[in-house]
């Protein structure tokens, strides 16, 4: 059976590549930094555990080695890595033209039919996919197959991908641990109260009877804590468990699938729009070698705010449709 842990093991095995890769390098800040989050993905099923048979260690180690991350970060350095050249990655991409978009489109449709299918998938009384979330299975299970696709396409040995990989890697950083760290910051907010204390200052503003007014405070308060927060997953549970949950769902009897999903969308009107999110937003302006590091952010204004317009009216028509 296809299992979250098999692909975590995969995913650590490629960090720890990345790792052994700056290590011969040089570049000992990386190496570190990689390594321990290689460390951090194989272990975790080691981890949890080990907690639920009543033994701190395990989970006191990943902890210290999370404030190891955080003091490591800083001191990794963005230089610039050998790559092939230019004139040769022109005559490349002129070469593949839109073939290459195809790996990239396998992912999302990889994953869609995972999600919708995957549960039935099975014989003999054994499902193909395991236990663990349905939809990280199908976007881990597309995250390889598009890799093997973009091999065949291109014509390299997979290593290149492996050495593609950790050159984005390195190129990226510490931000590109950003959307899984904000998500469980956004757990840890939603744990800690957060959504008790904004339903509270909520409920004092609006007019709670309304439909209209609870979905603009939601959807609003999605793509206002995403910008502060730098990433919807952040913002997610402390919005959904503040506003969402009791005023639109309980009170109003909201659809909970779309309300969570069209909220969500609000939340990446946010992204479109901060700074805070760094791999989004900065990495890009820095890989393009743009004058301006917002540059990104302005080009993407005059799709941010219509699209989270269009998204609190689809959230006020379907929510409370279907």
């Amino acid at each position: 059976m296809l299992g979250l842990e098999l692909f975590y093991w995969i995913l650590g095995g490629i960090l720890l590549y990345a790792g052994l890769r700056n290590a011969r390098e040089r570049r000992y800040a990386h190496a570190a930094f990689w390594s321990l989050v290689a460390a951090l993905f194989a272990g975790g099923r080691y981890v949890l555990e080990a907690n639920a048979a009543g033994d701190p260690l395990p989970s006191r180690v990943a902890g210290a080695t999370v404030l190891a991350l955080a003091v490591l970060a800083p001191r990794m350095r963005r230089e610039h890595l050998e790559e092939a050249p230019e004139a040769q990655r022109r005559a490349s991409a002129a070469r593949l033209g839109h073939r290459l978009f195809g790996p990239a489109l396998l992912i999302p449709v990889v994953t869609v039919l995972v999600v919708l299918f995957g549960e039935r998938v099975g014989w003999g009384g054994y499902r193909l996919f395991g236990a663990g979330s349905i939809t990280l299975i199908g976007l881990a299970l597309a995250s390889i197959l598009a890799a093997l696709a973009a091999i065949r396409v291109t014509g390299e040995t997979p290593r290149m991908a492996l050495v593609e990989g950790r050159r984005l890697l390195d190129t990226m950083g510490w931000a590109a641990l950003l959307p899984l760290v904000l998500a469980t910051l956004g757990g840890v907010f939603g744990a800690s109260g957060v959504g008790e204390a904004v339903a509270h200052l909520v409920s004092g503003v609006i007019p709670t009877d309304s439909r209209f007014a609870c979905i603009v405070a939601y959807g609003l308060g999605m793509a206002l804590f995403t910008i502060i927060m730098g990433n919807a997953f952040a913002a997610f549970p402390v919005m959904t468990a503040g506003i969402g949950l009791p005023l639109l769902i309980l009170q109003h009897d909201a659809n909970p699938a779309i309300l969570g999903a069209l909220g969500m969308l609000t939340g990446y009107c946010g992204t479109l729009l901060t700074p805070m999110a760094a791999n989004f937003n900065l990495v890009p302006a820095a890989l393009l070698e743009l004058d301006d590091p917002n540059g990104v952010i302005r080009a993407q204004v005059p799709t941010a705010l219509p699209l989270l317009l269009v998204n609190l009216l689809l959230m006020y028509w379907l929510a409370f449709t279907f």
